[in-house]
């Protein structure tokens, strides 16, 4: 399996929206593709379903005891754009900040 560009076709075998993955299963992944939902192209609520027919992309891989890690999953014959590239771990769409003040402690001349 070319694992840059292939596409392939298949079906969802097990989906878990708790824990955000699942396995896909197809005759160019034997023992099925593990899953994550940010692999999963569309917008809103990402999750598959049972049963559910897929075309996906993905890469060799040893993946929770699975030979295959899909990189793309959509439904439908349209195949959508490459996700952007990630240079680091850091997401645009979330900042926080904490900031902290302390107060000095109390001096020891002051009365009980």
């Amino acid at each position: 399996m070319d694992t840059e560009r292939m596409t392939s076709v298949g079906s969802v075998r097990a989906f878990d929206a708790d824990e955000g993955w699942g396995v896909i299963d197809g005759p160019d992944v034997p023992g099925g593709c593990w899953v994550h939902f940010s692999a999963i192209a569309t917008a809103g609520f990402r999750e598959l379903r049972p049963g559910q027919p897929v075309r996906f992309r993905a890469e060799a891989a040893d993946q929770d005891g699975y030979a295959y890690r899909a990189v793309q999953v959509w439904s439908g014959n349209a195949e959508p754009p490459d996700p952007p590239p990630t240079h680091d771990d850091r997401s645009g769409g979330y900042h926080s900040r904490l900031t902290l003040t302390v107060d000095p402690p109390p001096s020891s001349d002051a009365p009980a």
